[in-house]
């Protein structure tokens, strides 16, 4: 049984360990004739790539990407395309302790009850690293969607969220977290740092928007385009939770006040509001698609946290390594990439349907 591959007519499988030789993906149902080659893949996952500052994992990754297959004189063929992204500083080492006692937060325990082994190396399937080949993905994905802009910010660190009116797009590549509000990010520093030298962590919430999407694409009940955004953006590592436009903040409105009222505009409705966000019965309005995402704190931390081991005997561990104190942060490119894949499939299967 797999559960490794997204997507219905543009689809993705990811592959590989955090340590071991490589990790990738092969994206499958990519149309044919897309000027595609490494240069134009790369500087996704440069932005997703760690070591980059003091605020995100040490671990030295360059992420570069070999494209394998589905490309031909630098146009894609409409075959199957494989992506290969060598691990080049793994240090297995630093997992000695995490062979005999589960880690709390993490997935070692859960991988343990259901396989009756695991990978403890960095947590093999279910690190992060394994992000870096669905931003691959993502960037082919792109190419389908010339008509849409996908852009994420991180909106909150620890509870210290930015003020909407000092957003600045601009911005968001000034910093290194991603952040639109030039004041919040300078906040951030100090609380980001602080948590790194305590061997503590710190979650966010990331806020993604995709413009340009035409109204028409999803499907009623169960191929519905917010269910499968939820979907991908929940099987992001550390997420836990999802919102569509207001989401949960919608349950305390009037229905007056969270409806979003239509006039007559120069090429169709004119909307006034954007609560739903952009989707309404599962099926893209033409509004800007938005969602927003909860990362929970990293749970590889310094601080000794009870546990047990694999006999079950009570314990303490302490997680050694290079960690993320805010995986939210380089989570910014990766709920890119998602959003890009839902979209370039929903593109793709509104195509196959209405023509």
């Amino acid at each position: 049984m797999s559960h490794n591959s997204f997507g219905h007519l543009f689809r993705f499988t990811t592959w590989g360990e955090s340590h071991g030789p490589a990790i990738g993906a092969v994206v499958d149902g990519c149309p044919p004739g897309l000027e595609l080659n490494e240069g134009l893949i790369q500087p996704f996952l440069d932005a997703r790539r760690p070591g980059q500052s003091k605020f995100t994992t040490q671990r030295q990754e360059p992420d570069a990407v070999r494209i394998l297959s589905g490309v031909f004189e630098g146009r894609t063929t409409g075959t199957p395309i494989s992506l290969m992204i060598e691990n080049v500083d793994q240090r297995s080492k630093d997992y000695s302790e995490v062979a005999q006692a589960y880690r709390p937060g993490h997935a070692d325990y859960a991988y343990d009850a259901k396989y009756g082994l695991r990978d403890y190396r960095g947590g093999g399937r279910s690190s992060a690293r394994e992000t870096a080949s669905r931003v691959a993905a993502g960037a082919v994905a792109r190419l389908v969607l010339p008509e849409v802009t996908i852009r994420a910010w991180v909106a909150e660190i620890g509870g210290d969220a930015i003020d909407p009116a000092n957003f600045d797009a601009a911005e968001i590549a000034r910093n290194p977290f991603f952040c639109p509000d030039a004041k919040a990010a300078a906040r951030w520093e100090k609380l980001v740092d602080d948590a790194r030298l305590a061997g503590s962590s710190l979650g966010a919430v990331v806020a993604c928007e995709a413009t340009g999407v035409p109204a028409g694409w999803g499907a009623p009940l169960y191929g519905k385009l917010d269910a499968d955004l939820a979907a991908a953006m929940m099987g992001i590592n550390a997420v836990k939770g999802v919102e569509i436009g207001d989401g949960f903040a919608a349950a305390r409105l009037s229905g007056e006040t969270n409806a979003d009222p239509m006039r007559p505009g120069a090429t169709g409705p004119e909307f006034l509001a954007n609560h739903a966000g952009g989707i309404a019965g599962g099926i893209s309005t033409g509004q800007p698609v938005a969602v927003r995402l909860a990362f929970k704190p990293t749970s590889s931390i310094l601080t000794p946290v009870e546990t047990i081991d694999r006999a079950g005997a009570a314990t303490q561990i302490r997680t050694k390594g290079r960690h993320d104190p805010c995986v939210g942060i380089r989570g910014v490119p990766v709920v890119e990439a998602m959003m890009a894949l839902v979209l370039a499939d929903h593109k793709l299967r509104h195509k196959a349907q209405c023509g």
